[in-house]
């Protein structure tokens, strides 16, 4: 049996929530070789973030070259960058390497609310990574650092500012609206394609990170970006189904 090789780009997460860890897991869950190149060392658990450790440029460009230079790559996910610096270097490595996929996950925030990505690292995500992209995934508040304004109550225009900052398509994640049912939109040149369902009560920690990596699994498998949207989604929706609070904490890890 063989399986595509994807690689994500992403932070460490001690608590095995999210970060490389979910990553990992939802990779083997939907048939793909998980490959990784660590950008930070994060000490954090159920209860939050206590510790952040960014690893030495010269080290991720060597993980990254390392893994590019045995593996035939199918897609590679972005996660956790932290710094300007470290969004410049997988921005200019992806741009060297030229991934048949990229999928580009703005991480900013941890559901516990710590900061993952520095002030000054949104301009080089917006101009150096993005536009590589075939997929983003950010969520209401990530769209609107990303797109410096409030996003007002148009959110179909959001997701046409999204797209014009230059990636194949958006998938613009609902968890932080308010409403009964979370509603995902997915954006690109053709038009929208809105799932909606039902609000579970508790925050999924790792949920995003988990998302983008089943896209990421679905395009290395040799679906389309619509095709592997609307699969990630679902999946992701009955992982929510399947969570559980393995920690002190309230947060729930989701049932790969």
């Amino acid at each position: 049996m063989t399986r595509p090789n994807t690689l994500t780009v992403a932070g460490s997460d001690s608590g095995g929530g999210a970060g490389i860890q979910a990553d990992l897991k939802t990779f083997h869950a939907r048939g793909t070789h998980g490959l990784t190149a660590i950008t930070a060392v994060t000490s954090q658990n159920t209860r939050g973030v206590t510790a952040v450790h960014t690893l030495p440029l010269a080290h991720i460009r060597s993980q990254i070259d390392a893994v590019f230079d045995d593996f035939p790559i199918a897609a590679v996910k972005t996660g956790m960058l932290g710094s300007a610096a470290v969004t410049r270097l997988v921005a200019r490595e992806m741009r060297k390497r030229q991934p048949a996929w990229l999928v580009v996950d703005p991480v900013m925030i941890a559901t516990s609310g710590a900061r993952l990505l520095d002030e000054d690292a949104i301009a080089a995500l917006v101009d150096r990574l993005i536009p590589l992209a075939d997929v983003i995934t950010p969520n209401l508040p990530e769209a609107q650092a990303l797109l410096g304004r409030p996003l007002g109550r148009d959110i179909d225009a959001v997701g046409a500012d999204l797209l014009a900052l230059g990636a194949g398509g958006v998938l613009l994640k609902g968890g932080h609206a308010k409403g009964r049912d979370v509603v995902d939109r997915y954006y690109d040149a053709t038009g929208v394609v809105e799932v909606r369902h039902p609000r579970l009560p508790f925050e999924g920690h790792g949920s995003g990170c988990t998302l983008a990596s089943a896209v990421a699994a679905g395009l290395a498998r040799g679906r389309s970006p619509r095709q592997a949207v609307r699969e990630a989604l679902a999946w992701v929706n009955k992982a929510f189904q399947r969570a559980w609070r393995p920690g002190g904490g309230a947060a729930h890890v989701l049932g790969h």
